[in-house]
């Protein structure tokens, strides 16, 4: 990655609550390096508390890391294209229904809109898959991801094969590093990692 240039990266959190703490922690830690984030918020993430804490306080403290107030509507994300201001879009956490409806072209979210105005772009989107049903139902969809243009996948294993045994999560500590290569039009190999 060229060191020199600030990249001015979307990341939108969609509603796999138990990765906030490690959302929050990289998110810090690509400011640091000297990218630009813009925090993209599904409705999910905006209204529902969960036992991970409460939402208004993590979109604060998200807010807080970037500088930046998050986007959090259809009609916030929509510019995203014809402005054509990102270098690339993260989705992490990337739920298994984010990516049903990103395969069927489903744009009912400020995330999912945010992921059809920067692709029209041609620029990279990258998705940091955290699905209980990652090799179930959605194994369809995450295999049809990997095959589309402009779509790189941070490195995943399966969290929990004992009881969760579908259940994959990223390596969100690679996000910067699959950002990297994106920006470069490669996936970062390997794609699936040992397990967690």
């Amino acid at each position: 990655m060229d060191t020199g240039k600030k990249y001015k990266i979307g990341f939108a959190i969609t509603g796999s609550f138990c990765t906030f703490e490690s959302i929050k922690e990289i998110i810090e830690k690509m400011v640091k390096s000297g990218m630009e984030i813009t925090p993209i918020f599904s409705d999910n993430t905006q209204k529902m508390d969960s036992r991970f804490g409460k939402a208004q306080e993590f979109m604060e403290k998200v807010e807080e890391l970037t500088g930046k107030k998050g986007i959090r509507s259809i009609q916030e994300a929509e510019p995203i294209g014809p402005k054509g201001y990102l270098d690339a879009l993260v989705i992490a956490p990337c739920t298994g229904n984010t990516m049903a409806k990103l395969c069927n072209g489903i744009t009912d979210s400020p995330v999912l809109m945010a992921a059809k105005a920067h692709l029209r772009n041609e620029k990279p989107l990258i998705l940091s898959v955290s699905t209980n049903d990652a090799l179930g139902i959605n194994f369809k969809n995450l295999g049809m991801l990997a095959n589309m243009k402009n779509i790189y996948f941070v490195p995943f294993g399966q969290d929990n094969y004992e009881k969760k045994p579908k259940s994959m999560i990223a390596h969100v500590e690679l996000i910067p590093d699959t950002i990297a290569e994106a920006l470069e039009k490669r996936q970062i190999q390997p794609m699936v990692r040992s397990p967690f």
